[in-house]
């Protein structure tokens, strides 16, 4: 049996898992992040973490083939040129990996392992082309073509979130006007939430919160279920902006699955079919025949997306 690690370097935790050869997590841990921090501290706790788990399943760390790991920001060959949670700059994040843990280590964009994740063993099994885009307190997206991770030639890109939806329009956290994310994330749809409350004091929004302070992303979506109509317009609009980046995507790349993740998904078909429908009506995708059209699907592996997806990339690296 072969084994990998995969890591999840989150702003808050630092995940990981051990995993057999079809991508079965076996055993997970996790320590706080505590960022920021330097990166050799940070893979110090990656190292001792990789033993326990070995320890924990009465495995050799021998048969450990190889350890990949999932981070934020811009990446490239194992460099972490930018991750602003963790406040990293120019770290080579794949050398100290490889330092600490001696073996063969892999780095990649978490959005794009969370994407890898999905193809290996989520939604996206079977077939050759994937988009991910990742929905919650942001917009993050991952690109898969005939089972590689597309990264852009300087590890910048599938920044689904930064696709413009509306020209000119509200101010994103990246400094641009218009972006996605600034329409369709949870905190665009948190913030939406809280403004419709207080035009609209006999929404059953305030019901279902118990105040405004008390809004998350799921806040409308329990309103809408109950007959608001303010909801039902929130979730329409939110739908209809994820709508213009799904077919931005699929014009442009054509693949053969759309999987929608991040924490917004857990709505499930309340979300899909609506945004599914939306998506059929662009003039270009109704030419398409309906077995030709790419599939909209909610991501299945969600918070185990990121370990998942850098011990699959790990793996595609061994195989080079």
């Amino acid at each position: 049996m072969r084994y990998y690690i995969g890591v999840d370097i989150g702003g808050t935790n630092i995940v990981t898992g051990l995993l057999d050869e079809d991508f079965n997590i076996l055993q997970k841990l996790s320590v706080k992040t505590n960022a920021p921090r330097a990166a050799e501290s940070i893979c110090d706790d990656i190292a001792t973490m990789s033993h326990k788990l070995c320890e924990m399943q009465g495995i050799n760390f021998d048969e450990v083939l190889g350890i990949g790991a999932a981070c934020p920001g811009v990446i490239k060959d194992g460099v972490v040129s930018f991750a602003s949670n963790l406040k990293f700059e120019n770290v080579p994040l794949k050398g100290i990996l490889e330092r600490k843990i001696h073996k063969k280590c892999a780095v990649c964009n978490d959005a794009n392992a969370a994407a890898l994740a999905e193809y290996a063993s989520g939604s996206g099994k079977g077939y050759n082309s994937l988009v991910a885009i990742t929905i919650g307190t942001g917009v993050g997206g991952g690109i898969i073509l005939n089972g590689r991770i597309w990264e852009g030639f300087n590890g910048a890109g599938a920044e689904m979130g930064h696709i413009i939806a509306v020209p000119g329009g509200r101010l994103c956290t990246c400094g641009n006007r218009g972006c996605l994310e600034a329409y369709c994330s949870a905190t665009a749809l948190i913030n939406d939430t809280k403004e419709v409350m207080l035009n609209n004091p006999d929404s059953k929004l305030w019901e279902i919160s118990g105040g405004i302070d008390n809004v998350d992303g799921q806040t409308a979506y329990l309103a809408a279920k109950q007959g608001d109509k303010y909801a039902q317009s929130l979730i329409d609009r939110f739908i209809k902006y994820l709508s213009i980046g799904v077919v931005n995507v699929v014009t442009l790349l054509q693949p053969e699955i759309v999987c929608i993740g991040g924490g917004m998904s857990a709505e499930g078909e309340n979300l899909i079919a609506p945004l599914d429908e939306m998506v059929s009506h662009n003039a270009i995708i109704k030419t398409l025949a309906k077995a030709h059209r790419p599939k909209i699907v909610a991501a299945h592996l969600l918070n185990d997306a990121g370990i998942v997806g850098a011990a699959a990339h790990i793996a595609g690296e061994l195989k080079k």
